[in-house]
């Protein structure tokens, strides 16, 4: 749909980090993996006083799969850092340390792409989708509240329809980041709530429309049929939306977070994720995993409760986090 633009000020706003990188993964650094040993301090540990030969890459290898980065990425990994040991390139621990940091960077490159606003789309609708429990309702406040913050009109509606706490925490939500919200009685028709959404955001001139649903497994079927439905309906109201499809993914899940990207995607073709809860026991290798396998576009990661521990994703700045941890 092409309604009145967005001013390009507002539209280059909404493209734009709200913070510092290394401010948000300084953070991160300090925070991930804070619940038991981090990869962090196991490659410190490991490398400790050893010379670099084929028992320490294999020590390496067994660390970055119990990461969860899991076995084709370390393999990927391994077989570049053994490349370069041969070739007498690494001589100590610290450049070894340098290469895999440089390494997990360029592999996680290709998914740094920040969510743009399209100023042509009014309202830009998002539709977040996931699992129970990974963080969704949570990551679309402060979506919300960072949108609000670039000078964009955004409004939330609560598809969530199955858990009357859903569509109060959203309210919360809506309040906290002065978003509209739209929503109906608990056990109403989630794809009606959103088309009215959608009818509603177009007329009150709203230019984000951040649209919540159902946490659902994604080995249940008639659920993910439920999502195609939503997405369905949303093109009645206007053929080009949904315009983003926002996978989030609690990174405590491990190996099963990329299990649920690849069904989802298969079944309503998500188009970026959310990484979420990267301050609890997360490993935080599972984003290498994702990135690897999907090269699907990681448009924001979360570690905490506070509005501030959500931003863009950088690929240079996680590899030093995952690696360095609080060392660096």
């Amino acid at each position: 749909m092409s309604g009145a633009p967005i001013p390009e000020a507002r539209a280059a706003a909404a493209a734009a980090p709200a913070e510092s990188s290394q401010g948000l993964f300084g953070r991160l650094r300090a925070r991930l993996n804070r619940g038991g040993n981090s990869l962090a301090r196991e490659i410190r540990g490991l490398l400790q006083g050893r010379r670099i030969d084929a028992g320490l890459l294999e020590e390496l290898e067994m660390r970055l799969i119990g990461a969860d980065v899991g076995v084709a990425a370390t393999q990927e990994l391994l077989e570049d850092l053994r490349g370069r040991v041969a070739r007498h390139e690494l001589a100590d621990a610290d450049a070894l340390i340098a290469a895999l940091r440089a390494r997990l960077t360029e592999l996680l490159r290709p998914c740094e792409a920040p969510l743009r606003i399209d100023a042509g789309a009014r309202p830009y609708v998002v539709l977040i989708v996931g699992v129970n429990g990974s963080g969704k309702t949570t990551s679309i406040g402060k979506l919300a509240a960072r949108l609000q913050a670039q000078g964009l009109k955004v409004m939330l509606a609560a598809g969530d329809t199955f858990r009357a706490a859903a569509i109060e925490q959203l309210g919360v939500w809506a309040e906290r980041s002065s978003s509209l919200l739209v929503a109906q009685a608990a056990g109403a028709d989630p794809g009606a709530v959103v088309f009215d959404a959608l009818q509603s955001a177009r007329a009150r001139g709203v230019d984000v429309l951040l649209a919540d649903t159902a946490g659902r497994l994604h080995s249940q079927s008639h659920l993910m049929e439920e999502l195609k439905k939503i997405r369905r309906v949303m093109a009645r109201a206007e053929p080009t939306a949904p315009h983003e499809v926002l996978l989030v993914l609690d990174a405590n899940q491990g190996q099963n977070a990329l299990a649920q990207a690849e069904q989802f995607h298969a079944a309503i073709g998500v188009t970026g994720l959310v990484i979420t809860k990267l301050d609890g026991t997360a490993r935080g290798g599972i984003v290498v995993a994702i990135a690897r396998k999907l090269r699907l576009p990681i448009r924001f990661v979360g570690f905490g409760e506070q509005s501030e521990d959500f931003g863009l994703f950088d690929a240079a700045a996680f590899a030093g986090a995952l690696v360095d941890g609080a060392h660096a």
